[in-house]
């Protein structure tokens, strides 16, 4: 029986145990997965005693992705390029920190056969790592803006991307806008968007948030015409990379994101 699981915090809202316990159970794979809900604080004490449990693999989330990284033993090229990790694994003894964000990011434009041209990136925290990193890989010009512009020029540097302020935002003219803040996920920020101004000349808007599936910034992207992609596909695709990491076993995305479309659909309900 593989041990899995997720450190994050908070972690009230995950899908992660719906998804890849589901896994586990169409692939044939003897594991189970569960959720540890970890502030900052507690994060070293968890990763010390994670050394002394049978712990087959984790997931990392927010605010982990980045403090992360000091507690392993080695990192992936995806994980060091990106600058954050969102997977853990065992190699014999050496736990390795892994990046599945970016091949989970970059997988359903792929899909949509969008050309590259010009992204603006809402945010600067572990998930916009993997976006940017993703982003100029296939060649897209990426503008980054968060409300810490230090931050968010520490992340733009080792790509060769450009920052504006938070307040100048609108100002850029972007082909593609991404929101990889919390706003608008379930929880105290549902209700708020990261977007004020017009969404004239966006034809696309990619939200990381998959809880709810349909956000402020969503809504609005609906309203004015343009396409818009919530983060469910990106979660179903980096969990995809992560279960196959763990097991060397594959699942079916189109039914994966079915179940959690399901399992969303009644959690609102409730």
């Amino acid at each position: 029986m593989l041990l899995l699981g997720i450190v994050g915090h908070p972690l009230a809202h995950t899908l992660s145990p719906v998804l890849h316990n589901w896994a586990a159970g169409e692939t044939g794979v003897r594991a189970s997965y569960h959720a540890w809900d970890t502030p900052p604080d507690r994060l070293p004490a968890f990763m010390t005693a994670l050394r002394t449990l049978p712990v087959h693999g984790l997931s990392v989330t927010i605010p982990h992705k980045e403090a992360v990284m000091n507690l392993v033993d080695s990192l992936t090229d995806n994980a060091r390029e990106a600058g954050a990790v969102n997977t853990l694994f065992w190699e014999k003894d050496t736990l390795w920190g892994e990046n599945t964000d970016i091949a989970g990011f970059m997988a359903p434009l792929a899909e949509l056969d969008i050309r590259p041209g010009r992204a603006l990136v809402l945010g600067a925290g572990g998930a916009a790592r993997a976006v940017v990193c993703g982003l100029r890989r296939e060649g897209w010009d990426v503008v980054l803006s968060a409300r810490t512009e230090e931050r968010a020029r520490r992340l733009a540097e080792p790509f060769h991307a450009r920052t504006v302020s938070w307040e100048q935002r609108h100002d850029v003219a972007a082909d593609l806008l991404i929101n990889t803040t919390p706003l608008g996920m379930s929880g105290p920020f549902q209700s708020l968007s990261p977007w004020k101004g017009s969404l004239r000349g966006v034809s696309l808007v990619y939200d990381l948030v998959y809880n709810p599936r349909q956000t402020p910034l969503l809504a609005q992207a609906l309203r004015e015409g343009a396409k818009a992609l919530c983060g469910l596909p990106m979660f179903v695709h980096q969990g995809l990379a992560q279960f196959r990491c763990w097991t060397g076993r594959s699942f079916d995305p189109d039914r994966a994101l079915e179940l959690l479309e399901q399992t969303l659909a009644s959690r609102c309900g409730a």
